[in-house]
């Protein structure tokens, strides 16, 4: 099932990004760190699903919260002149990495299991 999502996902935005001009620069830094605080949400809901503790309201709010926040924090430092949305994506991406690291043992544990029982 989760698959399927991501791949309908995948294939939509592929399609609005047909679809829609070039996002003009100024605009740039805030679609960036929206993205990365979303894809840090799809990883930690995949992360948590594999953990068994998936919840969808925390998922769904954590998906837009993220996103928000992180847009007010690149706004607030455009306003500051300071760059606080590198903080905002130093801590995304470090998640992402974590999540992601959890995804790739499960997989590989799934794997190497498999191989054994196959083996004997």
């Amino acid at each position: 099932m989760m698959i399927l999502t991501v791949i309908i996902g995948g294939v939509l935005g592929a399609i609005i990004g047909f679809l829609i001009p070039t996002i003009p620069y100024s605009a740039s830094k805030y679609l960036a760190i929206a993205i990365v605080a979303a894809l840090d949400s799809v990883f930690g809901g995949i992360a948590s699903s594999i953990k068994k503790n998936f919840d969808l309201k925390v998922f769904i709010s954590g998906f837009f919260v993220n996103a928000i926040i992180a847009m007010l924090l690149t706004y607030l430092g455009q306003r500051l002149n300071v760059d606080i949305y590198l903080a905002a994506i130093i801590v995304f991406v470090g998640r992402m990495f974590n999540n992601l690291g959890i995804i790739r043992r499960f997989y590989l544990n799934k794997v190497s299991e498999k191989l054994k029982k196959k083996h004997m």
